[in-house]
């Protein structure tokens, strides 16, 4: 069997572990860049429009795929399903939650709006001309469920890791005892949690709270949380190395967010054995295990926040064993040739 797998180069590092994972039990696979054969989704330039058809068509019949894995969604589906091929859409986010979020927040003029209500009508034409949706989550799954209940929905956990990869790497210098963050900022029912911290840090003035992670919103966050002497942002971090070296360093792993699809963030903070505290949220407690591999508080909670903080300090074997077990679930669940499997086993059942 053939599969193309389309996403952002931003994910490659991950898809390609995934396809190698794939062809090894034999699935052939190629990966591209969905931008550079369609727009994301609307291109008004019809000569830039139609070389990329062209190119696509040309990949289409070299390649010859029996099935199309979308890892985001973008115009490149409009042009798989002409081509009669069928498509799987790999959904790792609350998107009905995040265009809500958007339409009140970013789409707000008439022209805007606009654009929304094209963006919307072209998601919803995605699902409908998708052969399976699947979802990243059980949390997404019945999501997905209770949005488009008459598509084909496949639960399918995509976001591995190769855990020989996440190994503690010196290089960053912290100062102790610290929390580590690490999440973008780009969607404001996830990101408005972060404020939370305001509260948190004030009682906590001997704790450094380290955030890596940038975003449209950062504006209305990180201004905040810089008035507060035991906060430092860090921006982005290059991407694995730089984020390993922060997770080898930091004592705790923090994840404060309104909405989440899973939180992969959290698989690489268990793999680096660190106890990790999070919201109580979408996805997230189908990774931790609270009181056992971590802690789950409540949105809003920073009562909640403080209290485990220090029981994470105060109790640091307990909070050793936390990371260990983390660590041994993630390997156990979220490597890439598990991971494949499962594909296999949905590709099979889906695909004629």
């Amino acid at each position: 069997m053939k599969l193309l797998i389309t996403g952002d180069k931003t994910r490659f590092y991950h898809l390609e572990g995934f396809m190698n994972a794939l062809q090894k039990n034999g699935i052939k696979c190629k990966l591209i860049y969905d931008i550079e054969y369609s727009n994301k989704f609307f291109d008004i330039n019809i000569k830039n429009r139609l070389g990329k058809q062209k190119k696509l068509k040309k990949l289409l019949d070299e390649f010859g795929p029996d099935v199309v894995l979308l890892d985001r969604l973008s115009g490149i589906a409009t042009e798989i399903t002409k081509a009669g091929i069928p498509f799987f859409i790999l959904l790792r986010g609350n998107i009905w939650e995040e265009l809500k979020w958007a339409k009140e927040t970013i789409y707000t003029s008439p022209q805007k709006r606009l654009s929304f209500l094209k963006k919307q009508r072209f998601i919803k034409t995605c699902f409908n001309n998708a052969s399976v949706i699947l979802p990243i989550s059980k949390y997404l799954e019945n999501v997905v469920r209770k949005n488009i209940p008459e598509k084909n929905i496949e639960l399918f956990s995509a976001d591995g890791r190769d855990p020989s990869e996440w190994n503690q790497v010196s290089g960053m210098n912290l100062k102790h005892p610290c929390v580590g963050l690490l999440q973008g900022m780009n969607i404001w029912g996830k990101t408005r949690e972060l404020l939370i911290l305001t509260k948190v840090m004030k009682e906590l003035p001997g704790v450094t709270f380290y955030f890596a992670g940038d975003g449209f919103y950062k504006d209305k966050i990180i201004p905040k949380l810089k008035n507060f002497k035991n906060f430092v942002w860090l921006g982005n971090l290059e991407y694995p190395i730089e984020v390993k070296k922060f997770l080898s360093e930091i004592d705790v792993y923090l994840l404060l967010s309104g909405m989440e699809g899973l939180g992969q963030t959290i698989i690489e903070a268990f793999l680096m054995e660190k106890p990790v505290i999070a919201t109580n949220i979408g996805g997230i407690p189908e990774l931790i295990e609270d009181g056992k591999t971590g802690f789950l508080i409540e949105a809003g909670n920073h009562d909640d926040l403080i209290k485990k903080i220090n029981q994470v300090f105060d109790q640091p074997v307990v909070a050793s064993n936390m990371g260990s077990k983390g660590k041994e679930t993630m390997q156990e669940n979220f490597n890439w040739d598990s991971i494949a499997k499962k594909l296999v086993l949905i590709l099979n059942r889906n695909v004629q």
